[in-house]
């Protein structure tokens, strides 16, 4: 049988043959039209040219070029997407004047390039390249290109293409968006280069512009910090008097296949073809938020989404129309406080991780240094503020100098450069001027003598209030040691010390109570010692309950001190609470807390250190995320899985945490994770299967919709905040924050849309996509998906998803479409939540009235 094949294979080879000498042809001559099913392939296969008809229902033919070995057809270039062949047969043709033709059968010109030449004495070709260039040359003329496709591009830039304008010619290459998934003619979106002032670039729907990228820095546009040269891609930009423009490189020896986009929805896209999954992956995409929104914050504002409302005026202005603003509504921007005089005494204010303003009011200086910058602007009157116009390297050279409004503004969490803006003296915070310093000397005669006098008074207060204190320790004394019936006044004192309004009083200064707490105590001094007396340089995060610092005990352990504010919302009973807890749990995926020490109204936690801070400080920051590979994550997850799990149901006690997210989990020099902040957690008894509570604790985007809206929670509330959990590390994104303009959709609805439309791997965080396993990747997302189920009884337990995560053979259920989940604005709150690097942090406390 073998040997019969064998026989048979030179026979299908040479069958082969015709069809491959016609699949590679890769041009068009005046002799050899392209028609009909015949296409063009370029030398190396890459890509295809030929017709095809997106609705076959409306009979429309374009001339298109597309990937030749990618299933789908994907079209990067359309050339008569204006003028389409309806209801006849379209031929591609070079005509009489040396210009490529679309015609239909009755020879009607449906499109022609604009080139003109003597087709009988410089024989014209037409060639598809591999790179996807379509190019018409003539005998004679050296082998250049008289025409090409790459000029005139569609919704697709591609590797080698131009996005600008030749300042010579006028040729404005830019990118215009389909008008439907199906229809490729000239949408409402484009993108294109402005080359006014620094030139920038510029979404646009219809003649408005909805998006700027900020002007080129040498390294990246200021206002794209995932774009930057890499392994993979390089980003060039030129701007010279000829020509300004921006195009893209894969590195040579790359197979792989990428493309960038303007889709119909308005989206600019970088998309990768991932070879396992059979799609196209989105690598980034642009706008990303509201703060993309063009000029969201008008003159002067600055947008943030780490904040709300996310406008803010710049230093040194307020706004402009201070109504608007107290509605939330920034676009009216900010005004000057102070008018800045051009005389002399300016200065400027340092906005760091910026975007850089628009750019078309501004000039550049490639010959200045940042230093020579600043003084070039402060002796131009009309310049309002500079930056480096080159952060390629320290000390480049290169300076942009605006002298105008400063527009389009927005600071980011990490990304950005240093933005110098222009203010009067009055209004910098290290600048005094003469005239200040004079109303401060007068204000110094007033102030001194009042301060002595109130000085003198709070002494008198304080003698009275030790002469107090010292009576009440004399008849507390006398009670205790005095006759008393059973139920007496003694009895009285002890109850009292069980009531968390009480807790001022439970403790006097100076004595330390542990008794009821079975963990080794730590007196002041020791914790002042080892930290510094909390020294501010000691201090590594900062939550809702308190300020936490790193410390150093005289063996040389270090510990992580949290620090319980006098204002916090934790109390006597919730601090209590963390320390029994966490005194009784021992496990690997648990953060081991080493003592405490309670000092009159100070209480604090000493906890072991954990080197790699939270995971929050490392998932959600664009620098560090890729630190985070694959391998790692998927170990951190199985980590936190087992310490719930160990929470639920293996520990002496049974607890729900009720307060599970990113920054609470802890990482130690290994990256283990690490579970941490008990201070809301509650016990459960053993046959205990759910609770209600009026006081709603934890943090919005990892609530459980039951608990959130009712108050009822259980094992499984701490299930929803696990499948949030996992999202959040196998994205990269958190869910409080994350919204999809263009598909309307939070983080977790996302997901399922994208699980539903077969495209998971699209979810799955780009800066790791070369580290991941694919079949990890789809199960934590279906695993994350069951945990999110709206339904608690449909969510898994802890058991089950450590048996899911731990067997690749176990067959998981199909996830029902999750449960709301706050997604669209971050707070306040987890902007602290994300800044924080501690052992605690922030916790949210919402009282609901019954």
């Amino acid at each position: 049988m073998i040997r019969r094949h064998c026989r048979l294979l030179p026979l299908a080879i040479l069958l082969l043959l015709p069809w491959q000498a016609v699949s590679i042809d890769d041009t068009v001559t005046p002799a050899t039209p392209l028609a009909g099913n015949r296409t063009l392939v370029s030398a190396g296969g890459t890509f295809a040219l030929g017709f095809f008809t997106p609705d076959p229902g409306t009979g429309r033919t374009y001339l298109g070029i597309w990937y030749n070995n990618i299933p789908a057809r994907t079209v990067v270039w359309v050339a008569n997407r204006d003028g389409p062949v309806v209801g006849s047969a379209a031929t591609l043709k070079i005509d009489g004047n040396g210009s490529l033709a679309v015609v239909d059968e009755h020879a009607n010109v449906a499109w022609a390039s604009p080139v003109t030449a003597d087709v009988v004495a410089r024989s014209p070709t037409a060639q598809l390249l591999d790179s996807g260039n379509l190019v018409l040359r003539f005998a004679g003329s050296g082998g250049g290109v008289a025409w090409q496709s790459f000029d005139y591009p569609t919704d697709t830039l591609l590797p080698g293409m131009k996005l600008g304008v030749d300042l010579r010619t006028g040729l404005d290459r830019y990118m215009s968006s389909w008008r439907g998934a199906d229809d490729p003619s000239r949408g409402e979106f484009s993108f294109r280069l402005d080359p006014r002032g620094s030139p920038e670039l510029f979404l646009y729907r219809w003649s408005g512009r909805t998006y700027g990228s900020g002007p080129w820095n040498g390294y990246q546009f200021s206002g794209v910090p995932n774009l930057r040269s890499n392994g993979l891609l390089t980003f060039r930009f030129a701007s010279t008097p000829e020509e300004a423009y921006y195009r893209y490189e894969v590195d040579g020896g790359s197979d792989v296949l990428t493309r960038f986009v303007l889709n119909c929805s308005g989206q600019i896209q970088r998309l990768v073809w991932i070879d396992m999954t059979r799609s196209w992956s989105v690598f980034w995409s642009y706008p990303m938020d509201e703060c993309d929104g063009y000029r969201a914050c008008g003159p002067y504002g600055v947008c943030s989404v780490a904040r709300s409302p996310m406008c803010d005026c710049a230093a040194g202005f307020q706004p402009r129309f201070p109504k608007e603003w107290e509605l939330r509504d920034g676009s009216g921007g900010c005004a000057r406080r102070t008018e800045i005089n051009c005389t002399g005494g300016d200065g400027f204010q340092t906005l760091m991780n910026m975007k850089l303003p628009e750019s078309a009011n501004a000039t550049v200086d490639r010959t200045l240094r940042l230093e020579e910058c600043r003084v070039s602007c402060l002796k131009n009157c009309a310049c309002r503020g500079y930056a480096s116009a080159n952060v390629s390297s320290p000390g480049g050279k290169g300076c942009f100098m605006w002298t105008g409004d400063l527009l389009d503004m927005r600071q980011f969490e990490n990304g950005g450069q240093d933005l110098f803006l222009r203010l009067a003296a009055s209004d910098l915070p290290a600048n005094i001027s003469v005239s200040k310093q004079s109303q401060t000397a007068k204000l110094v005669e007033i102030i001194v003598p009042s301060i002595v006098a109130l000085l003198l008074l709070l002494a008198g207060l304080l003698f009275c209030a030790m002469r107090a204190k010292k009576y009440r320790k004399a008849t507390q004394t006398a009670l205790h040691n005095g006759p008393s019936t059973p139920f007496g006044r003694r009895n009285q004192i002890a109850a009292a010390s069980t009531d968390d309004t009480q807790d001022s009083s439970l403790h006097p200064p100076g004595q330390s109570n542990h008794q009821d707490l079975d963990l080794p105590s730590f007196d002041v001094d020791t914790i002042l010692a080892a930290t510094d007396s909390f020294s501010i340089d000691n201090k590594i995060g900062q939550g809702g309950f308190g300020p936490v610092y790193m410390g150093k005990l005289d063996g040389g352990k270090d510990i992580a001190v949290k620090r319980l504010s006098r204002r916090s919302m934790q109390g006597l009973r919730e601090f209590k609470n963390e320390v029994k807890l966490i005194a009784r749990l021992q496990h690997r995926n648990l953060v081991r807390l080493l003592g405490c020490c309670i000092d009159g109204s100070e209480r604090m936690l000493v906890y072991e250190y954990m080197h790699n801070s939270s995971l929050n400080t490392f998932l959600f920051n664009e620098e560090k995320r890729s630190l985070l590979n694959w391998e790692k994550r998927f170990s951190i997850v199985n980590g936190i899985a087992r310490g719930i799990l160990y929470l639920h149901q293996d520990s002496v006690l049974r607890i729900i945490h009720r307060d599970l997210k990113a920054s609470n989990i802890l990482l130690d020099k290994d990256m283990n994770p690490k579970i941490s902040d008990f201070g809301v957690a509650r016990i459960f008894g053993a046959d205990q299967m759910a609770a209600h509570t009026k006081k709603i604790v934890g943090t919005y985007g990892y609530m459980s919709p039951e608990y959130a809206m009712d108050g009822v929670f259980s094992i499984k509330s701490d299930v929803f905040s696990f499948g949030v959990l996992v999202l959040e590390i196998v994205s990269g994104k958190k869910n409080r924050g994350f919204y999809h303009t263009e598909l309307d959709l939070n983080l977790l609805r996302y997901a399922w849309r994208m699980w539903k439309e077969g495209r998971t791997l699209e979810f799955l965080d780009q800066s790791i996509t070369d580290t991941s396993n694919v079949r990890e990747v789809v199960r934590c997302i279906q695993i994350g998906l069951l945990c999110v189920q709206e339904q608690p009884r449909h969510r898994p337990t802890m058991s089950a998803v450590t048996m899911m995560l731990g067997s690749e053979s176990m067959a998981l259920l199909e996830p029902c479409e999750p449960a709301f989940s706050t997604g669209r604005n971050n707070s306040s709150e987890d902007k602290e939540a994300s800044r924080s690097n501690s052992a605690s942090s922030w916790t949210i406390t919402v009282v609901e009235g019954r």
